[in-house]
């Protein structure tokens, strides 16, 4: 096995040469479990975590090794956890605000060339949500694809498919079931030797049991959902990186019950182009399509031409990602004012005394 089969080249072969590390071999996040982690040097599979230097340079979590990330090791030899030197720059992150009311940046899975946003033909499907997905993946520098998963379930998945084409703009939408293998054939494009697949989704929507159809073999734990309530029990406890027979590389995440935006200002705008386009008539350049005169969106709502639901799901992601972007500059005013003091506060321990 080599670091070709898990997507390494040229440009990461540059960034290793580039980075400030004179010792270790190149190696990529395979899996995490809270500060433990499994990386892949090309040679061998190794326990791995992070040294004491990279923690302590770390502005945030979202400078620690996440799945997908290509690292620096350095590993002393057998019975020895290898340690993470350093975090070679992303080509692409996929973050999000994470769970609880700490405004923190969660990183789902760096590295990704494409994300499939996984739903099912139940009751989980729920089409404002597939468009907060896709505005992340937008946002994160990956491709999105929406994967309609236990197509079995459904009696007229096509025009079901076709409502969403409607709805999500140029995104690919491909209708599948692990049961009967239909629509899994279209899948098989992205799947090639180097690139790296995300998926995404809510618990129970069948996620590990696509991987474990595409892998050819059981590699995820899979449950069935509820039969009380149709929701899904988390199988996924981990992110993991998992190598295809046919060369690609997935990466499965636990199920997100709550998902909310970190940044994505671009993404908005690619999830959402209609509105985009439309905007560009509006009298006011900075109108937000609430109560403005002349806003080209309103008068696109009241026509026909654009859905009311999906104006209102705009509104909501763009408020919620203002009031995050406010918390963050908040936060940032306040971690800077606490680092210059632990530094005035060090200088004076150091110095104190000295004449």
């Amino acid at each position: 096995m080599s670091l070709a089969a898990y997507g390494w080249n040229e440009t990461w072969a540059e960034r290793l040469a580039a980075a400030d590390c004179s010792r270790g071999v190149a190696a990529r996040v395979l899996a995490q479990r809270r500060e433990l982690y499994r990386v892949h040097t090309g040679a061998t599979e190794l326990p791995a975590r992070i040294c004491g230097r990279l923690r302590h340079d770390a502005s945030s979590t979202a400078d620690l090794p996440a799945v997908g990330d290509w690292v620096v090791v350095e590993h002393s030899g057998a019975g020895n956890d290898a340690l993470i030197q350093v975090v070679l720059p992303r080509k692409s992150s996929f973050s999000r605000k994470a769970a609880g009311k700490r405004t923190d940046e969660q990183i789902v899975g760096a590295n990704v060339d494409t994300v499939w946003i996984v739903s099912a033909f139940d009751s989980d499907l729920n089409p404002a949500r597939l468009e907060r997905y896709v505005t992340l993946v937008w946002e994160s520098g990956a491709s999105p694809v929406v994967v309609l998963a236990k197509a079995d379930l459904s009696e007229a998945p096509e025009s079901i498919v076709a409502g969403l084409n409607a709805r999500l703009v140029g995104v690919p939408i491909h209708a599948v079931s692990a049961l009967d293998g239909a629509g899994l054939a279209a899948l098989g494009s992205y799947l090639v030797q180097g690139q790296t697949i995300a998926l995404i989704g809510s618990s129970g929507v069948g996620k590990s049991t696509l991987i474990n159809r595409l892998a050819g073999r059981e590699v995820m734990r899979t449950a069935a959902v509820r039969a009380s309530d149709g929701k899904g029990r988390h199988t996924t406890s981990h992110r993991q990186l998992v190598l295809l027979p046919s060369g690609g590389l997935l990466l499965d995440t636990p199920g997100m019950r709550e998902l909310q935006l970190w940044s994505a200002a671009e993404g908005l705008d690619k999830s959402f182009p209609d509105i985009d386009a439309i905007a560009e008539g509006c009298r006011f350049a900075d109108c937000c399509h609430e109560s403005e005169p002349g806003c080209a969106v309103h008068a696109a709502v009241e026509s026909g031409e654009l859905a009311p639901e999906r104006l209102e799901n705009f509104r909501k992601l763009m408020k919620e990602l203002t009031y995050f972007e406010r918390k963050r500059d908040v936060r940032a005013e306040l971690e800077e004012k606490r680092r210059w003091k632990q530094l005035i506060k060090e200088y004076r321990r150091r110095f104190k005394g000295r004449t």
